[in-house]
């Protein structure tokens, strides 16, 4: 395994990723300049802040998707 391996993938805006503090899939949809991040839901309105964007865990990189 290699340093950037053993590293965790940060989100960034257009990865799923799973937001453990409401327990929701979403897509990161913005990073704003005072470190929010805002997720919105995979299907429907709507759009949240993360509580804690250090414990997003990342589920697919932008590039990756395939439902864009």
């Amino acid at each position: 395994m290699t340093h950037e391996e053993s590293i965790p993938a940060r989100p960034w805006v257009g990865d799923l990723v799973h937001d453990p503090a409401t327990g929701r899939n979403a897509t990161l949809s913005d990073v704003r300049s005072d470190g929010t991040y805002l997720l919105r839901p995979l299907r429907g309105p709507g759009e949240w802040k993360a509580l804690d964007p250090a414990r997003l865990r990342l589920i697919t990189k932008r590039a990756d998707r395939t439902d864009r």
